[in-house]
């Protein structure tokens, strides 16, 4: 358990200082709600986003998006939210990774308890 821990810290400390893409839709951040948490969808390179339009059935058309630090959404766009948020990383592949809005990853002001 203390080693998956220390994992998601290393792969949370990457996240923060990456820019990731971030896919755009009505001039907004493309968000998709479940359960009761609204996650940003986020996307490590353009290839993973490819993946998953082509999963989506939407690999045809044109993907606008915006490149953005991985800390500022965490920090900046979550608390923005307005409703417990957080970010899902590379949806829909293996290697996807979500950052729930707990406390140490989301500021204080985001953080849902339970």
């Amino acid at each position: 358990m203390g080693a998956d821990i220390a994992q998601f810290e290393k792969q949370l400390g990457s996240f923060r200082r990456t820019a990731v893409l971030v896919p755009l839709i009505d001039g907004g951040l493309w968000t998709a709600d479940r359960g009761r948490v609204r996650w940003i969808c986020a996307f490590s390179d353009e290839a993973a986003l490819a993946r998953f339009a082509v999963v989506r059935g939407d690999g045809a058309r044109e993907w606008a998006y915006q490149r953005i630090l991985g800390a500022r959404l965490l920090d900046v766009a979550v608390p923005a939210l307005g409703v417990p948020g957080g970010v899902a990383l590379d949806v829909g592949s293996d290697d996807g990774t979500v950052f729930p809005p707990v406390a140490g990853i989301v500021p204080d002001s985001a953080v849902v308890s339970a």
